[in-house]
């Protein structure tokens, strides 16, 4: 059976794409480069480097900052930055877009959350990196609000990589949603799942119950819905929270359900990103079928008005949510 690399892939993409110049793949390549060195610093903390624990900084979100988190930050700004592809970077770690200076810039806008579910480093959880690329919009080498605040059915592509028991990179370029596994004795990352297709229905969902007593009454109509026995519909349901979006996420994709994250009476917008979170999960889950709304909006229509704006976020296997709709749409 042939094995198939990232970069192999990337490349069979670009020569049968007409009018290609190969700056995505090279862009693709860096992303690439800087989740083997995340990989290996995750797979190797607590290992003699002193990569565990707080860095005693608070980030713009009001999280404390995990060693991983900078680090991970530091990587992927460092190595994107410097690829001559991009004209600017926001990060959930930064307050402002990084812009990059005209002479060194090209024609692509990256986002990323460097390192989700950093809460769960010390205790050995499976962690990732979710990232998004846009191209820039507004003329000229100014960057502007045109190219930072773009909805997220404009993206050019979107991944994450999950580090696991496994190290794996999943992405799109709206032509099918790919799974590549990191083989660490090669150091390359091989195609493992190729055109992921969620399944339309699951038997699972995925939610912080902890905040139930925060919960407006049509978000508790919906679980309660889910909890109640009803051979006909396959409920229950089975809970399956991990806590880690870039987990629960790919549990989801690869096995249908739904993941949720409601706003409530104390975050009423929610506390997922958009930008960082929500709309490249978004990107990814209906190129695999599979549909992704706030609530009442499907989320790549979405329009955002700043960097770091906030969306509830219900994602997943189309038959459940569309009991989102059912339950909470006004």
């Amino acid at each position: 059976m042939e094995r198939i690399t990232l970069i192999q892939h990337l490349r069979r993409r670009q020569n049968m794409a007409e009018g290609a110049t190969g700056e995505f793949t090279s862009l693709m390549m860096e992303i690439l480069v800087a989740a083997k060195f995340v990989s290996l610093q995750v797979n190797n903390a607590g290992l003699g480097e002193d990569i565990l624990g707080l860095t005693g900084r608070v980030n713009i979100q009001g999280e404390e900052v995990q060693k991983l988190d900078e680090y991970a930050n530091e990587i992927f700004t460092k190595l994107l930055g410097n690829s001559g592809l991009i004209c600017a970077i926001t990060s959930e770690e930064y307050d402002k877009p990084v812009i990059i200076p005209p002479d060194q810039a090209g024609k692509y806008v990256f986002t990323m959350d460097p390192l989700d579910g950093s809460s769960n480093i010390d205790v050995n959880v499976s962690i990732g990196t979710i990232f998004s690329i846009y191209r820039k919009q507004s003329p000229g080498n100014e960057v502007t609000d045109d190219d930072l605040l773009q909805k997220g059915s404009q993206q050019v592509a979107s991944g994450y990589i999950v580090y696991g028991s496994s190290t794996m990179f999943v992405y799109t370029s709206g032509e099918g949603v790919h799974g590549f596994t990191l083989d660490p004795s090669l150091g390359e990352f091989f195609l493992s799942h190729s055109d992921i297709k969620i399944p339309e229905s699951g038997t699972t969902y995925s939610i912080n119950e902890g905040n139930i007593e925060t919960w407006e009454e049509p978000q508790k109509n919906l679980v309660d819905y889910m909890k109640e026995t009803d051979k006909e519909t396959q409920r229950p349901y089975k809970l399956r929270y991990i806590g880690s979006l870039v987990s629960d996420f790919h549990r989801t994709l690869l096995k249908g359900g739904i993941f949720m994250y409601p706003g409530d009476q104390k975050n009423p917008q929610g506390k997922l990103r958009y930008a960082f979170e929500a709309a490249p999960l978004a990107f990814i889950v209906e190129h695999a079928g599979g549909k992704a709304t706030n609530g009442q909006t499907r989320i790549l229509d979405i329009q955002p008005s700043e960097i770091h704006q906030r969306t509830p976020l219900f994602i997943g296997s189309t038959r459940e949510v569309d009991l989102v709709d059912r339950f909470l749409k006004k």
